[in-house]
């Protein structure tokens, strides 16, 4: 288990570097991600975009490309399919979104035909981050893909966020299911999500991981908490994943981890034959670093 993003960094590297597609590879902060994953024996890209804005950026980063990390594709759609057809195709082991909408690619990797889907699995976004003051990594989820996930859908996010922590060598994993508190209420539908993925947990259709809910976030992170409301569960002091009911509560609780609490990050997109390194425009190259690094440990614990 990894006590921090700098050891899962530094065995990333161990595995040796991989080669990523970029989606749209325009764009000044993949660059200078690219540019690191190098230095670092991380990574090499193989950009699809527009050439000669690749080319500008790459000289003004003061990193070369050779000829064949270039595909000339200026329409965004037609970039993601190419990109996507390096990982069909074996050439490269993972895909990077670049200066195109996350719902185009999105779309392109969800075709029946020349996407990355797997069928029966649901793509839902799982963030690895650190925080001041804790000894472990720990993982959230979902505050990018899934809206308004349903109970089906909720289970196939606990799934994919669980599949992220074992890659990670977190070997069953506590996970919290939030809510605004810990009764089942029928007038708070989270609540009654929360205590059926519970269930689902305890009679097997979600395994290798100990699930709870509905729960708030103050119990998990206060023993103080736990004891005033008279709960004793082995999530108090020592949770592994917290699962958002919604993108609302999960992107203004991922926006608290990284600008309240002065939270690192990485995450990767789960569910596709590879995981995508899909991020907002407002993540840094050392977040984008991180991230790639967490989707080579996914894509080496997929292919076991």
């Amino acid at each position: 288990m990894f006590r921090n993003l700098d050891e899962l960094v530094a065995a990333a590297r161990a595995k040796g570097p991989v080669r990523i597609a970029v989606a749209a590879g325009h764009d000044p902060d993949v660059m200078e991600a690219l540019k690191q994953a190098r230095e670092l024996k991380l990574a090499e890209g193989i950009l699809a975009g527009n050439a000669d804005k690749i080319r500008a950026l790459a000289a003004a980063a003061d990193f070369e490309l050779r000829d064949d990390q270039v595909i000339h594709e200026p329409d965004e759609a037609a970039a993601a399919r190419k990109a996507i057809a390096l990982v069909r195709e074996g050439q490269c082991g993972l895909l990077m979104k670049g200066k195109i909408g996350t719902a185009t690619l999105i779309r392109a990797v969800l075709d029946k035909d020349a996407g990355l889907r797997v069928p029966g699995r649901l793509l839902s976004q799982v963030i690895v981050f650190q925080v001041p003051g804790f000894d472990h990594l720990m993982l959230m989820t979902d505050a990018a893909i899934n809206i308004a996930p349903t109970l089906e859908q909720k289970a196939e996010i606990c799934r994919n966020a669980i599949q992220v922590a074992h890659a990670i060598g977190i070997e069953k994993p506590n996970v919290a299911l939030l809510c605004a508190l810990e009764f089942v209420n029928p007038d708070m539908p989270a609540t009654m999500d929360a205590a059926g993925l519970t269930m689902m947990n305890r009679r097997g259709q979600i395994a290798d991981a100990y699930l709870e809910g509905p729960i708030a976030l103050d119990v998990p992170l206060s023993k103080f908490a736990a004891d005033r409301k008279n709960i004793y569960s082995p999530l108090v002091g020592r949770t592994d994943v917290f699962i958002a009911p919604d993108i609302e509560a999960a992107n203004i609780l991922y926006r608290a981890i990284l600008y309240f609490a002065k939270g690192e990050s990485g995450g990767n997109v789960i569910g596709a034959k590879v995981p995508l390194i899909l991020l907002s425009r407002a993540e840094t190259p050392e977040t984008k670093i991180r991230s790639i690094a967490i989707a080579i440990h996914v894509a080496a614990a997929q292919k076991k």
